[in-house]
């Protein structure tokens, strides 16, 4: 009875707190993007700006691709294209590279480094701002695991010298600090943090499965502030877990429904901006948070459903700007560009 009552007023605070959180008004532009006629956007997991304005999309079209006159099937179909700040196409990046088999993020770097994170292949890979490959991160799983390896899917790995291998299994986001080293949310089977230097060099890694503090279910995303503090949107137990940049856990924000992806804008005054996307048979609205880093929640706005201003899955967030914000949707396959007037 007693347990009943404490559950119930959990879900009522829950409530509250969502109730109470003021809305920013925004505007919403959901026919941004124009593709040309033989090109479509399908589940658009990733989203990301550069600075020239330049606009990123990873997405899973869901259909194969070609590459010099040839074609290459890509395990449903990734692909990574980029559109100049008024949605025209430029060009798409990294054609027929094996990396692409079911995206997760794209991410900018301070350098206009292009670095997209798969959850098939199980790799990091890093472009120059051109579309030239640099580096790939992780190992695509080969698809036979011979009994005993160790390596495939559902292998944890064990980090090596030198540059990390096959360690990574359905990775979520990166992220970088002010030196360059890298983190990654290795999320779907390792429920882990990996931090990497600027060259792919392993450092360390922290967490596991579990609801404890620095403990994960599902780390779907990962931000860093301009202090080296690591924000990871840990899914699955519905809280903002903050460590330091050597994993030592700071504090939590539980107060924001699910966190599916957060991002956390450049400048001289950051804030963290969280997506509550849970799945829809939950209480949670689908609306996005803007906060202080300190979890102080200053708005929020959107709702589930398929118009504008309303979100299907928001996969991805890029901040660059923070009032004016891209939106990548599963559900709903588009990119949604958000002006706020806070």
């Amino acid at each position: 009875m007693r347990k009943s009552l404490y559950v119930s007023l959990a879900l009522l605070s829950g409530r509250l707190l969502f109730a109470q959180a003021p809305e920013i008004p925004f505007d919403s532009a959901v026919t941004l993007l124009k593709l040309p006629a033989n090109l479509h956007l399908g589940e658009a997991a990733g989203v990301a700006t550069n600075s020239k304005g330049n606009i990123l999309v990873y997405t899973r079209t869901g259909e194969d691709g070609t590459m010099g006159g040839s074609r290459f099937f890509t395990h449903g179909g990734s692909r990574l294209f980029e559109f100049d700040s008024t949605g025209k196409y430029l060009h798409e990046v990294g054609a027929g590279i094996y990396g692409f088999l079911f995206a997760q993020t794209v991410r900018v770097d301070s350098q206009d480094n292009i670095w997209t994170v798969d959850r098939g292949a199980d790799v990091v890979v890093k472009f120059d701002s051109a579309g030239h490959f640099l580096m790939t991160l992780g190992r695509k799983p080969e698809s036979v695991n011979p009994a005993g390896s160790g390596g495939g899917r559902g292998g944890r790995g064990v980090p090596g010298q030198g540059i990390l291998g096959d360690n990574f299994n359905r990775p979520t986001d990166i992220a970088w600090d002010a030196a360059g080293d890298i983190f990654v949310s290795d999320a779907y089977t390792n429920a882990r943090i990996v931090k990497l230097d600027k060259s792919g060099k392993f450092i360390k890694t922290w967490g596991s499965k579990g609801s404890g503090q620095g403990q994960f279910d599902m780390p779907n995303s990962i931000a860093v502030d301009a202090q080296g503090n690591v924000y990871v949107a840990d899914l699955g137990n519905k809280r903002i877990q903050v460590f330091d940049n050597d994993g030592n856990f700071k504090t939590q924000f539980g107060d924001v429904g699910a966190p599916w992806t957060i991002c956390i804008n450049p400048g001289a005054h950051q804030y963290l901006y969280s997506s509550n996307s849970n799945p829809p048979d939950s209480m949670d609205n689908g609306e996005i948070y803007k906060m202080e880093l300190d979890g102080k929640i200053l708005g929020k706005f959107g709702t589930a459903g398929k118009l504008a201003k309303e979100f299907g899955t928001v996969n991805e967030i890029d901040c660059r700007n923070p009032n004016v914000l891209y939106a990548g949707e599963l559900t709903n396959w588009r990119v949604q560009k958000l002006t706020l007037h806070p």
